[in-house]
């Protein structure tokens, strides 16, 4: 988190859902959502340790006490998207946190999500980005098998095994709203590409668990159940479902197919690869009408470009 990254107000919606920046790499990037239903309160991811703050607050500006809050339900242990699940569990005394079968073990002991983290960036770095992952009492973790359920307090989500963006990822369906929790299992959408043809989105491939097949096949099941709204984590609703989820299968098809004519070329090296990304990005922001100038759309996607090129890189050499 920058220190000049100050986060967007947060935002409710008329079906007790709120989106909270979590004020992580700038603002309106990521987010997590915080549900209310009969004065309780649950959040979808976490952000970082450094996001716990203003979670807390908003949670005060409520009126909810800390008591009230039962679940904390990270989508995936990505560090964006749980890195401040501990440090939350900490504030919570009644809470349970809900994992998926592959991710609760690193809730419980962080160790191999910290080492792998202070691998890519650095000790200083790493405290700088996430600050101080804390690990989660085994006795307080509760695991999501894959078509779970839970009652929150008379409203039923459904836990969907949702491998893709990586193999620990649920996705929630809020069945009492029609509408779908997808952490990065429906892609990337920032409000600042929204314009008269609606919203903008693209997959994120990031690594190092990208799989395509996988992530067209749990697309094609979100879209099963004809959701009104899909709360992404980067960031916040979409609508027009049928059409972003079009939009998501194409633009996953150009990334995979510019990467497999680079890997023939023997071209498939990471500058390479974001190169290819940020030029599909480029021609479906024309297409899409986007007036801001370029350098502006490098700003806002200069992340993504990166993380997505790591992410197809290491698919590739899992092809051979």
């Amino acid at each position: 988190m920058k220190e000049s990254c100050i986060p967007l107000p947060p935002i409710d919606y008329p079906d007790g859902v709120t989106t909270i920046d979590v004020a992580y790499v700038r603002s309106g990037f990521a987010a997590s959502h915080l549900i209310v239903e009969n004065g309780y309160a649950a959040f979808i991811d976490t952000g970082t340790s450094l996001s716990v703050p203003l979670l807390l607050k908003v949670l005060a500006e409520k009126g909810i006490s800390r008591e009230k809050v039962t679940h904390v339900m990270p989508t995936h242990v990505h560090l964006d998207h749980a890195g401040g699940a501990g440090a939350l569990m900490q504030e919570f005394p009644n809470a349970f946190l809900v994992a998926h079968p592959r991710g609760g073990r690193h809730m419980i002991d962080p160790a191999k999500l910290i080492a792998g983290t202070v691998a890519v960036y650095g000790e200083e770095k790493t405290q700088k980005l996430y600050g101080t992952i804390v690990p989660v009492p085994e006795k307080r973790v509760l695991i999501a098998e894959d078509e779970s359920r839970i009652d929150f307090h008379g409203r039923s989500l459904l836990f969907l095994d949702a491998p893709g963006h990586a193999r620990h990822h649920y996705c929630v369906i809020d069945e009492s709203t029609n509408s779908v929790f997808s952490g990065d299992n429906f892609g990337i959408s920032y409000r600042e590409f929204d314009n008269e043809n609606g919203a903008f989105i693209f997959p994120t491939t990031t690594p190092v668990q990208f799989d395509p097949e996988a992530m067209r096949k749990t697309l094609d099941r979100l879209l099963s159940y004809n959701p009104q709204a899909v709360y992404l984590t980067h960031f916040g609703p979409v609508t027009n479902i049928e059409k972003l989820g079009s939009d998501l299968r194409n633009c996953l098809d150009q990334f995979t197919e510019m990467a497999l004519v680079l890997k023939q070329e023997g071209k498939a090296q990471q500058d390479s690869l974001a190169s290819g990304v940020q030029q599909i990005l480029r021609d479906r922001l024309k297409k899409h009408n986007c007036q801001l100038p370029e350098s502006r759309q490098d700003e806002l996607l200069i992340f993504d470009y990166q993380l997505n090129a790591q992410g197809i890189k290491v698919w590739l050499d899992r092809l051979g």
